[in-house]
This record gives structure tokens, sequence and C-alpha cells, in this order.
């Protein structure tokens, strides 16, 4: 149903980009998928083409970095770039909602522990993407993936639905004022977990009334 809605705006970007800047308008990289399968994963090019080969594979990249292009700020910050992966949910590589799949080089540095995230197909957005996204360490955004993992639900899966929503209406960056510079570098608490319980229960109640996921302080 969101794939006939998503083509036309990703030919939209597509040519936006393309006419900003040379080069292909997509951007191909390998993730890592369920059982730790790689595969070929679909973005919009936010950079410029020649760009690519100054960045390192742990870069955090901000708005502000003179290697976007100005349609690249845009799609980056209404998470727009992120719509070819439609194709990827059709495909089966990836669903609609789980953890974000990581680059090879991040996946060999995964504790036994965080390789539970290889265990349930990556999604287009996630628990993370909507609690904080890259105002979150990397160890507190895979903390935060692996209590979703455990508390996957119909309820909690709307609510991420609904504020990615809101986070491609208002911009990413919008969406998280409220949280500030945050470097947090310790996993979720227990009180973390508790405080998303309710999160969790997909009843009839709580999906009809889908309330706003809050951010981890």
């Amino acid at each position: 149903m969101l794939l006939p809605v998503a083509i036309p705006i990703i030919l939209l970007m597509a040519l936006a980009i393309r006419l900003e800047s040379t080069g292909n308008p997509f951007f191909v990289q390998t993730r890592i998928g369920m059982g730790g399968c790689p595969f070929s994963m679909w973005k919009m090019r936010s950079l410029f083409s020649d760009k690519f080969e100054i960045l390192a594979w742990d870069e955090e990249l901000t708005l502000e970095d003179d290697r976007i292009t100005k349609v690249g700020r845009f799609v980056r910050r209404t998470k727009l770039d992120e719509l070819p992966q439609l194709f990827h949910v059709v495909s089966g590589k990836m669903s609609l909602i789980g953890p974000r799949p990581d680059i090879p080089e991040q996946v060999a540095q995964y504790s036994r522990e965080q390789r539970e995230r290889l265990d349930a197909k990556p999604g287009v957005t996630g628990i993370a993407q909507v609690s904080g996204n890259t105002f979150l360490s990397w160890p507190t955004r895979i903390e935060l993936d692996r209590w979703y993992l455990k508390n996957a639900s119909l309820g909690l899966d709307l609510r991420i639905l609904w504020q990615t929503l809101a986070a491609v209406w208002r911009g990413e960056s919008k969406a998280f004022d409220d949280l500030g510079a945050i470097a947090t570098t310790q996993p979720p608490t227990e009180e973390f977990s508790d405080s998303f319980s309710d999160f969790a229960d997909d009843s009839d109640e709580q999906a009809a009334n889908p309330q706003v996921l809050t951010p981890v302080e």
C-alpha cells in the first residue's frame, strides 16, 4: 500500500538530486540482514558523488556538513532518503519496523548479546529511530533494538510508525529538539524498560490511541 505512494516521491527526489549534482541519485551500501546475511541496501544519495571516498565508516554526519547537497539536507532531515527501502520490504529482505541494518564493520564488533539484533529482519524504521536516533550513542541504539525484539507487538509497532511519520512531517531534528545534545554511553536501564512497557501492549484500545514515545534521558 505504501509503495505506490512512495514511487512518485522517489522519482521526484531522484530528479532533484540529479539536477543538483552529477552521479547516481541512489546510494547503495552493503548492510547485514537477518541471520548475518549481507544485502545491498538502497537509499537516496545525499552527498556529492566525489565525497564518499573521504567518509569514514563510523562517521556520524550532521546536516551542516559541506559534503551534503542541498537536496540531501532535506531528504536526510525528513528521513525520505530511506524510502527506496520499501522495495526491500516487498522483496522480503527487510520489514517495515525492526532494528536498522548495520554495515559489516559494525556487526564485526558486536558482542554475543548484541548479535540478537540479527535474529529479526532489519527495519526501515525502528524504536531507536523514534527515541533519539543519532542523538543516542551506538551501544544505546543497539540495546533499544534488543529491548524491542523482546517486547515486539502490534501496539508497539503502531506507535513506532506514528512517531516515524511525525519525524518525516516535522523533520528529525525538529522532532527531537527536546532531547538536546544527548551523548548517552550506557544501555537503557530497568527504569527505561518500565517506561516503555505500556507500548508493548497491543490491545485494541492502545492501537486506536497511539501515544508519543518518550525519548531516553
